[in-house]
This record gives structure tokens, C-alpha cells and sequence, in this order.
């Protein structure tokens, strides 16, 4: 039936999740792979892939926005500047920032998440995870 949801795909294996004309740039995918699945994400022509769970309270963390990050710019007004778009992703729910290429995220270091090996081979995104 198109209802169901697709079959888990097998840990610790390298699976063709997508074609690159399925995943172009600013775009992404969750993929079923383990218990919660993994986000694969084209950055620019870069593929990411993240554990789709927020480890502060279990959200579904590729549910939420990829933007960039906020740093302090003092020469432009308002003092702040939005720098790297796209290569965060922002829980939907409490808002926690990770970084796609390395999971790691500014709020507490300690509670990164944990990212994959992509890899492209012709028209196929490789997912190792």
C-alpha cells in the first residue's frame, strides 16, 4: 500500500538511498535507516547525513529548518550576520543547532549527534550508516 511507511533498512551497511537529482542543492532526505532514520542533505553540491534525533529530548531533528548560524559582525547594523546557510540543522523542537558535517553543536559539546559517510558514485548518494 502507499500508506506504509518503507521498510527499515539494515545497520551498519552502505545503502543507495537517493539519486543526486532527488537530493539537489538546499534540499534533503530521511532515509529508514535505525530507529529514528537519517537526514541526507546536498549542501552546495556536499552531501551530509545526520541521525534523524535530537539528543536533548528526542526530537525528530531533520523535521526541523537547515539554515545557517548566527555570528557577531559589529561592522553591520544590528551587529550580527547569518554566516555558512544550510550547513546547520535546528530541531523543530527546542530549537538545538548541529553542525551536518561533524554533529556537533554549540549548546553542550558533550551531546553531539552522530553523522555518516556519504558518498557519491555516479548518479548514487552512498549512505553508510
Amino acid at each position: 500500500m502507499s500508506g506504509e511507511p518503507a521498510p527499515r533498512l539494515a545497520q551498519g551497511r552502505e545503502h543507495a538511498v537517493a539519486s543526486v537529482d532527488e537530493i539537489p542543492p538546499g534540499a534533503f532526505k530521511i532515509v529508514p535507516i535505525g530507529r529514528h532514520g537519517v537526514g541526507v542533505y546536498n549542501v552546495g553540491g556536499t552531501f551530509y547525513a545526520i541521525a534523524n534525533y535530537c539528543p536533548h529530548e528526542g526530537g525528530p531533528l531533520c523535521r526541523g529548518r537547515a539554515r545557517g548560524r548566527t555570528v557577531v559582525d559589529e561592522s553591520v547594523p544590528g551587529d550580527a550576520v547569518m554566516v555558512r546557510d544550510l550547513e546547520f540543522i535546528y530541531c523543530p523542537w527546542h530549537q538545538w543547532g548541529f553542525e551536518l558535517a561533524t554533529g556537533t553543536t554549540a549548546v553542550k559539546p558533550e551531546w553531539s549527534i552522530r553523522t555518516y559517510p556519504v558518498r557519491v558514485v555516479g548518479t548514487d548518494v552512498l549512505v553508510t550508516a
